[in-house]
C-alpha cells in the first residue's frame, strides 16, 4: 500500500515542522513537502505528485483562500484547511468548503497543544487520511445554489406553521461533505414544513453557529444552533452544537424539547447522528423521517435501524454519485433497512413531497 502524500502550506516555520512531526508518526502518510506560501505550493503541485494538502487560511503573498481557488484551477487536490477558532476563521472556512477544501482542522487557542494533546493528533492525521480517500471530483461538482436568489424571501414562515402542534420529525446526519450538501438540501426545503428539522453535523465548537448562521441567510425555514430545553418548532431546523449531542424528549403530547448532553462520544462522535436517532425511539410520534448524507465512517446506521423497527420511521440515503464520502450512506444501506437512495439534487424535494408541501 502506497504512503498518502502530504504537502503542508503554512507561513509559521514551527506549523510546519510540528505538522511533520506528527503526521509522520503514522507510518502511511509522508510529508514530500513543506512550504511557506501559497505561491510555492502552485509550484510544488504542478510538478509533484501529492495526495493531500493542509493549507493555513492566513498567509502572505497568497491567503488560503487564493491558494485554495487556484490548486482547484491548476491540479485539483483533496485539501484540509487550518482555521482559527474565530467569527472569522469560521466564516473563512465556510468560504473555503465552498471552493472544494474537503474538510478543516481547527487550531487550537494554544498552538502547543498540537504537539501535547493526543486527541488533537490523533484528529489530525484522521481527517488527512479521510481527505486521501475523497474524489475531489465530487466536490468540484456539487455547488450550493446562488444565495442572492434565495435570500430575496429568506424564512417565510406562516405564524400558523411556526405555532401549530409538532407532528413530524426529521433528522439528518452528516459529516465530511457535509456543509455544502446541508446548504443543497436546506436551502430548498419549503418555509411551510410542517415539521421541526434536527441536524448533527460533525464538526467541532465554535463552527456550528456559523453554519448555522449561514444556511439560514440562504433558507425559507429559520435555521439555528440548538439550545438546551428549547422547544421544537415547525419550518425550524435546529443544528447540534459542536460539543454536545443533541437529544428529544416529549413535554406533552405533540410537543418536544431539546436536550443537549455533554456525556462521552457515541460512535465515536460528539455530536453523534446515533445518539440523535437514538432518542427519537423514545417519542410519542411514530412519523419519523431520517437523512443520512456523505460523511466518512457508519455513525447513523446502528440508531437508524433500531428506529425503523421501533418506529417504522423512513429512511433517505444520499446517492453514491454524489457523495464526497460514502462513508456512512454505504454503512445505513448495508442494514436493509433503507427506503430511497437519492441523489443529493433530489433529496428537499422528496422531504417537502413526504411532507405534504
Amino acid at each position: 500500500m502506497q504512503n498518502i502524500k502530504v504537502l503542508i502550506v503554512d507561513d509559521s516555520a514551527f506549523i510546519r515542522k510540528m505538522l511533520r512531526d506528527l503526521l509522520e508518526i503514522d507510518s502511511s502518510i509522508q510529508v514530500v513537502a513543506a512550504v511557506k506560501n501559497g505561491k510555492e505550493a502552485i509550484e510544488y503541485i504542478q510538478s509533484n505528485p501529492v495526495d493531500v494538502i493542509t493549507l493555513d487560511v492566513e498567509m502572505p503573498v497568497m491567503d488560503g483562500i487564493e491558494t485554495l481557488k487556484e490548486i482547484m484551477r491548476v491540479k485539483p487536490t483533496p485539501v484540509v484547511m487550518l482555521s482559527s477558532l474565530t467569527k472569522e476563521g469560521a466564516e473563512m472556512t465556510f468560504k473555503a468548503l465552498d471552493l472544494g477544501a474537503v474538510n478543516f482542522l481547527a487550531k487550537p487557542t494554544n498552538i502547543f497543544k498540537i504537539s501535547s494533546s493526543t486527541d488533537i493528533q490523533d484528529n489530525i492525521i484522521e481527517k488527512v487520511k479521510e481527505a486521501s480517500k475523497v474524489r475531489v471530483s465530487k466536490i468540484t461538482t456539487i455547488r450550493p445554489r446562488d444565495s442572492k436568489i434565495i435570500n430575496t424571501q429568506p424564512n417565510i414562515m406562516s405564524t400558523a406553521m411556526k405555532d401549530s402542534e409538532v407532528k413530524k420529525i426529521v433528522a439528518i446526519g452528516t459529516s465530511t461533505g457535509g456543509p455544502r450538501a446541508l446548504q443543497e438540501v436546506i436551502s430548498n426545503l419549503s418555509g411551510d414544513l410542517p415539521a421541526p428539522v434536527l441536524i448533527v453535523q460533525h464538526m467541532p465548537k465554535g463552527f456550528t453557529k456559523s453554519l448555522a448562521d449561514r444556511l439560514d441567510s440562504i433558507s425559507r425555514v429559520k435555521v439555528k444552533e440548538a439550545e438546551d430545553n428549547e422547544i421544537l418548532e415547525n419550518a425550524t431546523a435546529y443544528i447540534a452544537p459542536g460539543d454536545r449531542h443533541l437529544k428529544i424528549e416529549a413535554v406533552s403530547k405533540n410537543k418536544y424539547r431539546i436536550r443537549l448532553d455533554d456525556g462521552p462520544n457515541v460512535s465515536g462522535h460528539k455530536p453523534s447522528v446515533d445518539a440523535l436517532f437514538y432518542s427519537l425511539c423514545d417519542v410519542p410520534t411514530n412519523d419519523i423521517i431520517t437523512v443520512i448524507m456523505t460523511g466518512m465512517g457508519a455513525d447513523g446506521a446502528k440508531a437508524m435501524e433500531q428506529l425503523k423497527v421501533i418506529k417504522n420511521s423512513t429512511t433517505i440515503v444520499e446517492d453514491e454519485s454524489t457523495c464526497v464520502v460514502f462513508g456512512m450512506p454505504k454503512s445505513a444501506i448495508a442494514t436493509g433497512k433503507v427506503d430511497k437512495v437519492l441523489p443529493l439534487n433530489k433529496i428537499a424535494n422528496e422531504l417537502n413531497k413526504m411532507l405534504g408541501v
